[in-house]
């Protein structure tokens, strides 16, 4: 199956005419850890190696925090910083519109205070998201999007939705 899938890929860089060209993003991320809901802006690089095919690189440091009741506690949740790496696959719809899904892996730095007291921990898992981006013009667009963070050896999951503006060098 795997042989089978790097066949694919071959096939498509090989057969897609070259468009290869670089991208970044800056948005804002929505993140919901099923228990807190927390805010991150992030920036993203991406290349395609052609109109199909493409890697992204993403960090995003923490900017709203939530917070929960643990019985009768209140907890100061946030997220510190996030980092992750993507392959992303695209569909182009047309010149202007673009769909994709990707599929990485990530590390998220999280904090949570508590009557003086503070406890950090790192979170490490396997993303998978989709979306689409639309370009008003050659070089600027918007981009929507949806990744699932999966936490290893936890049950404990992400939903997180982001919006950003899009520029291709």
């Amino acid at each position: 199956m795997k042989s089978l899938f790097a066949a694919a890929l071959a096939s498509l860089a090989i057969a897609a005419p070259a468009a290869a060209e670089t991208y970044g993003n800056l948005g804002y991320t929505f993140v919901n850890t099923g228990d807190a809901n927390v805010g991150a802006v992030g920036a993203r690089l991406g290349h395609k190696f052609n109109p199909f095919v493409g890697v992204e690189a993403e960090a995003a440091f923490g900017a709203n925090d939530d917070s929960i009741r643990v019985g009768a506690v209140p907890v100061k949740v946030k997220l510190q910083s996030a980092a992750a790496a993507y392959v992303v696959g695209f569909y182009p719809v047309s010149d202007k519109l673009d769909l994709f899904a990707r599929a990485g892996y990530g590390t998220a730095k999280l904090k949570a205070s508590a009557l003086g007291v503070t406890a950090k921990g790192d979170q490490d898992g396997w993303n998978l998201g989709a979306g689409g981006q639309y370009f008003f013009d050659e070089k600027n667009g918007v981009r929507a999007e949806y990744t699932k963070w999966s936490v290893d050896d936890s049950s404990s999951d992400a939903d997180t939705w982001s919006i950003s503006y899009v520029r291709k060098f």
